[in-house]
């Protein structure tokens, strides 16, 4: 096997001490993967001592905590020393506002960690930070670029987003708008959009969206939990080269949410849209255009600063399992959780191109959004990755010198079945970092990254979710990239893997468990919307292992300090008593030609549980043969274990998956077994789930 250095191949053995956890070519040249990859846990990248040197996380080490050796051994330490890790946090990720003189992390009595506070007597405002990374020494005139799947192309400088989100603050207020009152928008990846969150955040008051694909029974499952005052909305949207309007149903959704005072519609189709009749006595109704007119006469924005605990967000679970949890994020705590995932582990710096491919109804947006604070420009994308030519997104990398490209593993796998090698026909000269996230990345979709898209670049494989706003295991720019492995857990966070015995797993690599967290962090959420007592927070996260965090992920700790995310929790299979991760059947059988994707789910059938696969075949015309049929099994035993092998595999056309990509399991579950499907309005195709009523396979 070789690898290869800045200045060409390396094979093992010549100028490279070894191949393994902190090797490295003699002259401290990164090693990077030029050869065939064996599976899970293989070596394919390591950064060179001048980039770890140069990195946020290593000057924050050699600053704050001297005594710690690497980036693990700092880890360690900001979970023993929480109170200094946050404080430290703070300075070294430049927040701006007042820092109070109380110790930074309070811990009331009790062992739950939801009774942790942060920084009681400090006062800042989450919009003021991401505007003043426009002031940041490095930080380019242009804070927004957005693209559309059209071509359309916009920029926003820091001077016209300050001035708009101070026009857009005029107006709301105009209406009434007060701290502590919500604003819901309706809208695609817009600028607009941005200019929102932060005239509403520096209002003092909350911010809640979700994306114009949603219909008017999803919009309404949302946005009528917390009865906003105001909404945002767009005239429509563009998709797969489709213009889809969203006025004709925007009626109906003002009427069906009568806390509403105003409302303003965002001309994305046209600059000039219809604005719907919305009938006496409902909520006045202005084109957005009219809101930001004289901006640049504006002036600064209000920027309050307000108690970190004070309400920025509401963000929303999938709704997969029921209706959407409407979860009540910190502006401040998030803010400050995000600033050390975007400076630290994703080493983000003033001036750098950020790009997440995301929609305004999943958290990636907000995690986008909040790299303004680090001084960045964030590229903003609406539209179909993969149109008007499957190379969409490398092109918009390669023209708007991205230096952070972040999308999901199902993209990743999409690019390699359709055999695009941007590495030879893209110029990703300034990208230094992929992040990963949405799904496990396996091996293979490690090792194309490295072959196929760019030898030379940190891949951060990134897990988390909605429920923190952030990443409790994430990328590390200073430590090997390994397939199929995330880097480690975030700084600050205490995260885990237990058995069910709630024993940690950290010495037993490669044993499967609950991801947990163990110790208070900053975005835990302060509650969620309608939940007086508390009652639905606590069975969310903390009824599995009693005051400590798990959200649902089954996990395994690495012979090299990283984590494996096998799938949700709630959706592992329990064949014959023993727990498997459905990531890993997914791994290997879309490793097989033929095979697209493929969904597994647990079938009660004569008192036990069987496995039941579903794939989606490459060729729409493909037959599921007896042959393909063994290649599958045959590949699931040898790779995974004989208790890995469906009793029933069966063909279909499509699998319903949730607007942010993830496979809907439990959704075809509740199919298989006749059961409602709880919320057809999280899904973004619910169309699929007929493929899954009666099948006669599944009936013997």
């Amino acid at each position: 096997m070789q690898y290869r250095g800045e200045h060409g191949p390396v094979p093992v053995g010549a100028d490279c001490d070894r191949v393994g956890p902190g090797s490295a070519c003699r002259d401290g040249r990164p090693l990077r993967h030029n050869g065939p990859v064996t599976g899970l846990g293989q070596l394919l990248w390591q950064p060179g001592a001048g980039r770890v040197a140069a990195s946020a996380i290593d000057q924050f080490r050699r600053r704050y905590a001297p005594d710690c050796a690497d980036s693990a051994s700092l880890h360690q330490w900001s979970v023993s020393n929480l109170a200094a890790f946050w404080d430290a946090a703070w300075e070294d990720c430049g927040l701006v506002g007042e820092r109070g003189m109380s110790p930074s992390v309070e811990r009331a009595m009790g062992d739950d960690i939801r009774s942790c506070g942060f920084f009681p007597d400090a006062k800042l405002s989450y919009a003021e930070n991401l505007l003043a990374g426009g002031d940041r020494p490095g930080a380019s005139e242009v804070a927004i670029i957005f693209r559309r799947e059209d071509g359309v192309r916009r920029t926003l400088t820091w001077t016209q987003l300050r001035s708009q989100v101070s026009a857009a603050q005029g107006w709301l207020a105009s209406v009434g708008v007060v701290a502590g009152d919500h604003v819901a928008a309706w809208l695609p990846n817009l600028p607009e959009t941005v200019v929102v969150l932060l005239a509403v955040n520096g209002l003092g008051a909350v911010f809640t969206s979700t994306s114009p694909d949603f219909g008017v029974a999803g919009v309404l499952d949302r946005f009528s939990q917390v009865n906003p005052k105001v909404l945002v909305a767009a005239d429509g949207y563009v998709y797969g080269g489709k213009r889809h309007d969203r006025l004709s149903p925007l009626a109906e959704i003002v009427d069906a949410l009568p806390t509403l005072e105003a409302v303003a519609v965002v001309g994305e189709l046209s600059p000039d849209p219809e604005l719907p009749n919305l009938g006496e006595g409902s909520a006045s109704l202005v084109p957005w255009a009219r809101v930001v007119r004289n901006a640049e006469k504006a002036g600064a924005p209000t920027c309050w600063r307000m108690p970190f605990d004070q309400p920025g967000f509401v963000l929303y679970s999938s709704g997969t399992t029921g209706k959407p949890k409407p979860i009540v994020h910190s502006g401040a705590g998030v803010l400050i959780k995000q600033a050390t995932e975007h400076q630290m582990h994703c080493d983000v710096r003033p001036g750098d191109r950020v790009f997440y491919f995301t929609t305004c109804g999943w958290m990636m947006w907000n995690w986008l959004v909040t790299m303004l604070a680090a001084g960045a420009t964030i590229v903003l994308y609406d539209g179909s990755p993969f149109h008007p030519e499957a190379t969409a997104m490398w092109d918009l990398a390669e023209q708007e010198r991205v230096t952070l490209f972040g999308t999901s593993a199902k993209f990743i796998d999409a690019c390699a079945k359709a055999g695009l090698t941007p590495a030879t026909t893209h110029d990703l000269g300034s990208l230094r970092t992929i992040t990963s996230t949405g799904s496990p990345l396996s091996a293979e979709g490690f090792e194309y990254v490295y072959t196929s898209i760019k030898s030379d670049v940190h891949l951060a494989s990134i897990s988390g979710g909605t429920d923190l706003c952030g990443c409790f295991v994430l990328g590390d720019p200073t430590r090997p990239v390994y397939a199929g492995e995330i880097q480690g857990p975030a700084l600050g966070t205490a995260a885990d893997v237990w058995d069910e015995a709630g024993r940690s797993l950290a010495d037993r690599p490669g044993e499967r468990g609950e991801l947990v967290c163990t110790q208070p962090f900053p975005s835990m959420p302060l509650r969620f919307a309608g939940d007086a007592d508390g009652s639905r927070y606590k069975a969310a996260y903390f009824e599995r292992f009693p005051g400590v965090w798990a959200h649902g992920d089954f996990a395994s700790w690495t012979a090299h300090c990283g984590i494996v995310i096998h799938g949700r929790s709630d959706a592992t299979l329990n064949a014959g008593g023993v727990r498997i991760g459905t990531a890993e059947i997914y791994r290997q059988v879309e490793q097989i030609d033929g095979i697209a994707e493929a969904l597994a789910i647990g079938q009660e059938w004569e008192g036990d549980t069987r496995i039941v696969l579903f794939v989606r075949l490459s060729a729409p015309e493909g037959r599921l043969t007896d042959e393909l049929q063994a290649a599958i099994r045959s590949r699931l035993r040898a790779q995974c274990s004989p208790r890995h092998v469906p009793a029933r595999i069966v063909a279909v056309t499509d699998l319903p998956r949730t607007r942010s990509g993830k496979l809907a399991e439990l959704a075809v579950a509740d199919v298989v077994h006749g059961r409602p499907v709880r919320n057809t309005e999280a899904l973004a195709n619910p169309e699929a789930l007929a493929l899954f009523a009666g099948l006669p396979d599944l009936l013997r």
